[in-house]
């Protein structure tokens, strides 16, 4: 099963995640969490692994609308939004939040996860 929508780009790692932050910025979402997983790996495991950063990404008043029609929804958010580094590219990959709509079996969703997905694919197609 396909879960997210992924965009190769041209920009360097850091580069990549400011352009994500800055473009959910623009559709309403702030990152709160960000989480380095390279980092994280070689301080827990001693492991080396490339760059690959999560952002955690919350639009206030989606997640409110969800929230009332699924209250325990707070599980599966916030949307995850990654970048990594693949062969000398940065590849920047969404959560399709249609998945949540299908996994939970409440109509009131529908129309929630369609309206993140649209502001997320925009995100995707601006990087």
């Amino acid at each position: 099963m396909k879960y997210g929508f992924s965009k190769i780009t041209d920009y360097s790692f850091e580069e990549a995640i400011q352009k994500v932050t800055d473009e959910l910025k623009k559709e309403g979402f702030g990152v709160l969490t960000t989480i380095d997983v390279k980092e994280t790996l070689k301080n827990k495991l001693n492991v080396d692994f490339k760059k690959y950063t999560i952002l955690g990404a919350c639009n206030p008043s989606l997640a409110h609308q969800a929230l009332q029609a699924e209250e325990e929804l707070g599980l599966l958010l916030p949307c995850n939004v990654i970048v990594y580094e693949k062969e000398g590219k940065s590849v920047v990959s969404v959560f399709d939040p249609m998945i949540l709509a299908y996994i939970i079996d409440n109509p009131n969703m529908k129309a929630v996860a369609e309206e993140v997905k649209i502001k997320l694919e925009r995100v995707l197609e601006a990087v």
